[in-house]
């Protein structure tokens, strides 16, 4: 079993930070417009700013074993070996440890069947499919012949829903809130619509994502909408107690809301409690434990919010391990 996720810089430097914003923003999945102007983009207006932010954020969460999402993806990957007596690989899409390092040791290994989990729950260009394609590249390049099976995004899966809402539930039933928000990644709306195999489907309706259909089947805020439609049922929660929000945007034509503008909102209409989880990442990271719990928290105590409670990944619980395990024997049925 190959677990892939994002990735992170090597070390606590700028310039592995700058390495790792050159790889993960020179991905044509990524940032998905000519070659051309996106490296224009990248080296003018990117590079030469972005790594001394980046660092700064990655050094409020920065640990003594390193990177928290590398962290907790090789702790899942423990707990999984040990529970399966499966041999399990750590990748990350972009620098280290390598998907190229995985495959050339499984090669070495003999292994010839390998089932990869891209621990996204829902699908997007940016994560799913980019896993996807870069793992079928690296084998090929190493001529490596072996059984390939992808795990599907798993948004809509029992035992994933279950989790989240199980990883919810305590914080709910602990205090009063105002407003539970799911804060998602957010994605250009266009890479939305890329994926709508219709090509008519995607924002061609308010409630277009509600709707389950070959031009949803696929969608990455069809996913994010549907998967928190399940678990706010499971919750028991009414309608004016949760919403949706997404986060991390880099430029216009990004889905809305946006989270921190919704923080900032928030208590301006008399919601002083609020809390946040991010349903977009098995592993907490960046986006969660410095963009969420760090800024958002400040954005939403300097609006006039009072209490703010972040809710964290699933990380490597127990319901983790058991829903990753029955990802990869249902696949191997299928």
């Amino acid at each position: 079993v190959l677990l892939v996720n994002l990735g992170s810089p090597k070390e606590l430097n700028k310039k592995s930070v700058r390495e790792y914003l050159k790889s993960f923003l020179s991905d044509d999945l990524v940032v998905d417009i000519p070659k051309f102007f996106q490296q224009i983009i990248l080296h003018a207006f990117i590079l030469p700013f972005r790594p001394g932010k980046t660092l700064h954020a990655y050094k409020q969460i920065w640990t003594k074993e390193g990177s928290p999402l590398i962290v907790s993806t090789k702790k899942i990957a423990k707990k999984l070996s040990n529970k399966t007596n499966w041999r399990v690989e750590v990748a990350m899409r972009y620098e280290e440890p390598s998907i190229k390092n995985a495959l050339k040791s499984l090669k070495e290994e003999g292994c010839n069947k390998l089932f990869v989990v891209p621990l996204y729950p829902h699908n997007a260009m940016a994560t799913t499919i980019t896993t996807e394609m870069e793992v079928k590249r690296v084998a090929e390049s190493l001529s490596y012949d072996l059984d390939l099976i992808f795990i599907k995004p798993f948004y809509d899966n029992a035992k994933y829903l279950d989790a989240l809402k199980k990883s919810i539930d305590p914080f709910i039933k602990k205090e009063k809130f105002d407003k539970l928000i799911f804060s998602y990644h957010g994605i250009p709306k266009r890479q939305a619509k890329k994926t709508d195999i219709t090509g008519s489907h995607c924002f061609s309706s308010s409630d277009c994502c509600e709707t389950i259909c070959p031009g949803s089947s696929d969608c990455y805020k069809a996913h994010t909408v549907q998967a928190s439609n399940k678990v706010a049922e499971k919750l028991g929660l009414s309608d004016s107690e949760w919403e949706i929000a997404y986060q991390s945007r880099l430029g216009p034509g990004w889905l809305t809301p946006f989270t921190d503008r919704r923080l900032a909102e928030m208590p301006n209409k008399d919601l002083k409690s609020v809390l946040v989880v991010c349903p977009s990442f098995i592993s907490d990271c960046l986006e969660t434990l410095e963009e969420i719990e760090i800024r958002g928290r400040d954005t939403f105590f300097n609006s006039g919010g009072e209490k703010m409670t972040y809710i964290p990944c699933l990380n490597d619980s127990g319901d983790t391990i058991n829903l990753l395990e029955s990802l990869v024997l249902e696949s191997e049925i299928k």
